[in-house]
Order: structure tokens, then C-alpha cells, then sequence
């Protein structure tokens, strides 16, 4: 798995750098284009939207979709990049190591877009399971997120919902 991780990563998600694109000069690893945290925010969206053990394909569609225009991916990356956090999903023991990585790289704002893809995650189906609901809770605690952050960030969720 760590062989075909490294493999997508060297020959598909190069990151932005200084000496690809002179207009990021001084940004170095850590940052928005770097793959280790385009992949632990996946592996945070694909672990809710499995938390209520059912991986709808209004889940898979969000999660495509917002890679590909957070992290300016095609549509073929993406679904490569959504596979390999998959993965490491399954295989992980806890999700501290990619809340920690993200913790460390992402500033506030940029932890707070996150929430609110986690919620449009777990509304994408159309319903809150209590098992979505504990881990979103749980994610915006180990994203050190203030507290009311994350019932902002769903409200704003909710209120962009057509009625039914």
C-alpha cells in the first residue's frame, strides 16, 4: 500500500512548489498543495461518510467533487486520490495522525472549510445518523476547532438544503 501511495503521489499530485510556479516562492511542505494533507483530509471526509456504514453515492460525488476544487485535482486524480485514502482509511488504528497533520499546516479558516465539508458530507444522504453526528463532533474536537465553530458551520450546511 505505502509503494502505490508514493507511486500516485510522485507521478500524479506533484505539489505546487517554488520551483514549478515562481508565484509560490517561500512556500515549502505543509501547505495547501501538499499531497500528505489533501490526503488526510480525505481520509477525515471518507471516514464520516462511512460512519453510519453506508457509503452512498451522493457521499462518493461530494467528496470527488470538493477534491477536485479544494485541491485542484481532474476528475481522474481525484478518484485515484479518493482510492489510496481509502485505503489508508481502513488501515489506520485512529484518526489523530491526520487531524494532527492537518493541525499542523491548515490555519483556522482553512479548518473551518473543513468542517463544513465534513457536514455537507453527512447531509448528502439526507439524513443525521447519531454515529455521524458523535464523529463530527469528535473531528472538530481533534481539529481544535473554537467551540460553536462546527454548529456554525452546519447551520450554514442546513440552511443551503432545499426544503422539503
Amino acid at each position: 500500500m505505502l509503494d502505490a501511495l508514493k507511486s500516485f503521489f510522485t507521478k500524479r499530485v506533484q505539489p505546487v512548489t517554488a520551483a514549478t510556479d515562481p508565484s509560490r516562492r517561500g512556500e515549502t511542505a505543509g501547505t495547501a498543495a501538499d499531497p500528505r494533507l489533501r490526503n488526510a483530509a480525505c481520509v477525515l471526509l471518507l471516514e464520516l461518510a462511512h460512519s453510519d456504514d453506508e457509503f452512498t453515492a451522493d457521499e462518493q460525488s461530494l467528496i470527488n467533487g470538493a477534491l477536485m476544487r479544494h485541491f485542484d485535482l481532474d476528475a481522474e486524480t481525484a478518484q485515484e486520490a479518493m482510492a489510496l485514502a481509502d485505503q489508508e482509511r481502513r488501515s489506520a488504528t485512529d484518526l489523530h495522525q491526520f487531524t494532527s497533520l492537518i493541525n499542523r499546516h491548515y490555519d483556522e479558516g482553512q479548518r473551518m472549510v473543513l468542517a463544513e465539508l465534513l457536514w455537507r458530507v453527512v447531509y448528502a444522504d439526507g439524513q443525521l445518523s447519531k454515529h455521524e453526528d458523535y464523529l463530527a463532533r469528535k473531528l472538530a474536537t481533534l481539529l481544535e476547532l473554537r467551540p460553536g465553530y462546527l454548529a456554525e458551520a452546519r447551520k450554514r450546511v442546513i440552511g443551503e438544503r432545499p426544503s422539503s
